[in-house]
Formats: C-alpha cells, sequence, structure tokens
C-alpha cells in the first residue's frame, strides 16, 4: 500500500486489504476526494477574489489618471483652440504645426480630436452651430462653412466632451 502524504508511518498497513480494508480503503478516498472538491472550491473563491480586486485596482488607477490629467487636458485643449485660430487667421504653418502637436499631446491623455471639416454635412451629436450663413447652393446646405472648434471625445469611455462647434450653410430656397 503506498503511503498518502502526511500520514503518521504508524498508520500505514502492510498487509492485505480484506473486505473491511477495502470498506476501509473507500472511506479513506471519499474523505480524500471530498478535501480535493473542497479545495477545488475555495481554489475557485481565491481566484474570484482575485480577478475582482484587480478590475478595481484598475478602475481606480484609471480615474486617478484622469483626475490628475483633468487640469492638463482642460490646458492643452486652449492650448490647442488658440493654436488652431491662430493658424487659420495667419495662415501660418508654424501655428498648424504647434496645433498638431498638442493633438499628440491630448492622444496621449486620451482625448480624440474631432475637428469640424468645410463640407462636413451637420451631425446631431458631433456638432453644434455656432452660426449660419446664407447661400444659394441647396447642395451646400446644412454643410459647415467655417469650423470654428474641434470637438473632443473621451477614447476610453467614447463620451463626447465637447461637440465640434462650426458656421453651417443654409440655402435660402427663395434665391435658389
Amino acid at each position: 500500500m503506498f503511503p498518502v502524504p502526511g500520514t503518521p508511518a504508524e498508520e500505514i498497513r502492510t498487509e492485505p486489504a480484506g473486505p473491511d480494508g477495502l470498506v476501509e480503503l473507500a472511506e479513506r478516498l471519499g474523505a480524500v476526494e471530498t478535501a480535493l472538491k473542497d479545495f477545488h472550491r475555495r481554489s475557485a473563491h481565491r481566484e474570484s477574489v482575485i480577478d475582482r480586486l484587480h478590475e478595481e485596482n484598475q478602475s481606480l488607477r484609471t480615474g486617478m489618471r484622469r483626475e490628475v490629467l483633468e487640469p492638463v487636458v482642460a490646458d492643452l485643449v486652449r492650448l490647442h483652440d488658440g493654436l488652431a485660430a491662430q493658424a487659420e487667421q495667419s495662415s501660418s504653418e508654424l501655428f498648424a504645426s504647434f496645433a498638431d502637436d498638442v493633438v499628440l499631446a491630448l492622444d496621449r491623455c486620451g482625448i480624440e480630436v474631432m475637428p469640424a471639416r468645410r463640407g462636413d454635412l451637420f451631425t446631431s451629436g458631433l456638432h453644434a452651430v455656432g452660426s449660419v450663413e446664407e447661400c444659394t447652393d441647396p447642395a451646400l446646405h446644412n454643410t459647415v462653412a467655417v469650423p470654428l472648434l474641434a470637438g473632443l471625445r473621451d477614447r476610453d469611455t467614447g463620451r463626447i466632451r465637447r461637440l465640434a462647434k462650426a458656421a453651417f450653410y443654409r440655402a435660402n430656397e427663395t434665391e435658389a
């Protein structure tokens, strides 16, 4: 008979098992099986606790990162808006290049910049109307005439932080 780990040497039998020995062996195997099932149940519970704690830890770290970066993101957004406006007014490639660098910094902070582009069709939930420009061409109706401010989306949550603001064309039907 093979010894069970942790069993004292005096409890190990060396004589052949008779009918009583088989019953005792079956009882001992049943006890081992019960102990093994209990061990697996406890292990599974520990694993689920570890998984839950890991998820909570990640969530807290993400929230803390957002909280720490929020003032930086706000400043970067203001800087981007100023540089983009200056680039538009002066047609300066230098200001546009700086604005592009700020877009990269915002991206590293988890913010996606979504500019309105001339000719884009108005999309509710993405665009905000800053002003309206009358036009006679019905093909231009509800399209971006002049981009004013880029929209912002939180990449992790998908939440729109700011709608893209633009001046939109409105076709004047009486002149068309």
